[in-house]
């Protein structure tokens, strides 16, 4: 049976459907260690999992789906975290083995889970969005395009924000939750053989390094105030702002809970800017959780202020410097812009994914670093951009395509 056929058939509306046609869930260890010991003799495995994360600090693991080579039913199953003594070590040592490569899409999210549960990262790994990006698809294309695009097929989407925790999952639940891998089988290959044929492995093998680098998935709550989007660089503003972010962060998962249900953004911006130093002066926030005045949160906050009121000025923290555009050549970032999208349609890539408009207003002022200045960027779109910037090349107009002349 052919490929997208097979999956559109699990994922048929039929309330008249044969039992056997849902996919198996695998609910003990010994059933997932041996359909892994089945996977490490195959090139590839496809991986997606169900989570839920509105109520928790964490993400709460809730399916895990895999899928091998081919069209056998028994290829492509469902693996039920919650089920009592189930264990993901066989698959964990799946994810260790080098030898077969881990097909997501949109990864991050499911590798930060992994490297939080089980201390893995899977290596090789092969996203399935950043591949598309490469060949062509546009930017942080969706896995339901791919599947119109290359599948020739549909989803149903209908199970996608139901309850993952609960059990049992329904049958439309189980036929939503393959399809996330069983299509994806047919995507990898067919984005493999295009990048073979264009000899971007590189490209992507370069993003995949990005995505597997341990550091991406830890918050340290010493850190905690970098995503905060601070209004002013004040140094005692932004020491009570760094030992209020590193409070609630430490809190949050301690309680495992979303650090905006400890305190919002805008209520730790708003106690870094008037410092309370009482119960009292907690009381009069505006943008306080009621529950956070008072108990442990309210002595938390207070003793975060303090903490920040005492910090010596040498190590207040500081919000990175802004780049220096005083000597911005706006009409040579004009120029970088029609060399970008000339040399992104050449590539068959997004802009975006080579550099940001941002990026180009710092080169136009003189900066020469930056993502676009390395590996695959560099060859795409840097290397071109310098020589503009120095005068050795220009851009001509011919119908609808712009071209690059050297001119030194």
């Amino acid at each position: 049976m052919p490929k997208a056929l097979f999956g559109a058939v699990w994922l048929a509306k039929n309330d008249q459907r044969d039992e056997r046609q849902l996919p198996q869930t695998l609910t003990t260890t010994a059933a997932l260690a041996e359909f892994c010991n089945r996977a490490s003799e195959v090139d590839y495995v496809t991986v997606d999992t169900e989570f839920l994360r509105e109520r928790t600090y964490f993400a709460q693991l809730c399916l895990v789906q895999l899928a091998l080579p081919g069209t056998d039913e028994k290829d492509a199953v469902l693996v039920d975290p919650l089920a009592d003594g189930m264990s993901l070590e066989p698959l964990y040592d799946l994810f260790r083995n080098e030898n077969v490569v881990k097909v997501f899409h949109a990864a991050r999210q499911d590798l930060e889970i992994f490297h939080i549960e089980g201390d893995v990262l899977p290596t090789p790994l092969f996203d399935t969005q950043i591949a598309a990006m490469v060949c062509g698809f546009g930017e942080q294309v969706g896995y339901e395009t791919l599947v119109r695009k290359i599948a020739k097929s549909s989803l149903d989407k209908s199970s996608r924000f139901t309850d993952w925790s609960r059990r049992p999952l329904s049958d439309a639940q189980q036929n939503y939750a393959i399809g996330d891998v069983t299509f994806l089988r047919q995507i990898y290959e067919f984005l493999s053989a295009e990048l073979k044929k264009s000899g971007r492995n590189a490209w992507v093998d370069e993003e995949m390094q990005t995505l597997t680098n341990r550091d991406a998935y830890i918050v340290d709550p010493e850190n905690a105030w970098r995503r905060l989007k601070a209004r002013t660089n004040s140094g005692k503003f932004m020491a009570c702002l760094k030992e209020l972010a590193k409070f609630r962060e430490e809190l949050a998962q301690s309680r495992n809970i979303p650090r905006n249900r400890v305190v919002k953004d805008d209520a730790l911006m708003e106690l870094a800017s008037t410092k309370p130093k009482s119960h009292s002066d907690l009381s009069k926030s505006r943008l306080l959780l009621r529950e956070a005045r008072k108990g442990e949160i309210a002595d938390g906050i207070l003793a975060a202020v303090a903490r920040g009121m005492a910090m010596d000025p040498a190590d207040y923290p500081a919000l990175p410097k802004a780049r220096d555009r005083s000597k911005l050549n706006p009409a040579l970032a004009d120029l970088l812009r029609v060399l970008l999208k000339a040399k992104a349609e050449d590539a068959g890539v997004a802009p975006k994914l080579i550099a940001s408009t941002s990026d180009l207003d710092d080169i136009a002022s003189g900066a020469r670093d930056g993502l676009w200045a390395h590996g695959w960027r560099l060859e795409a779109f840097g290397q071109d951009a310098l020589r503009l910037c120095n005068g050795e090349i220009a851009l001509s107009a011919k119908g609808q395509s712009v071209k690059v002349i050297s001119v030194a």
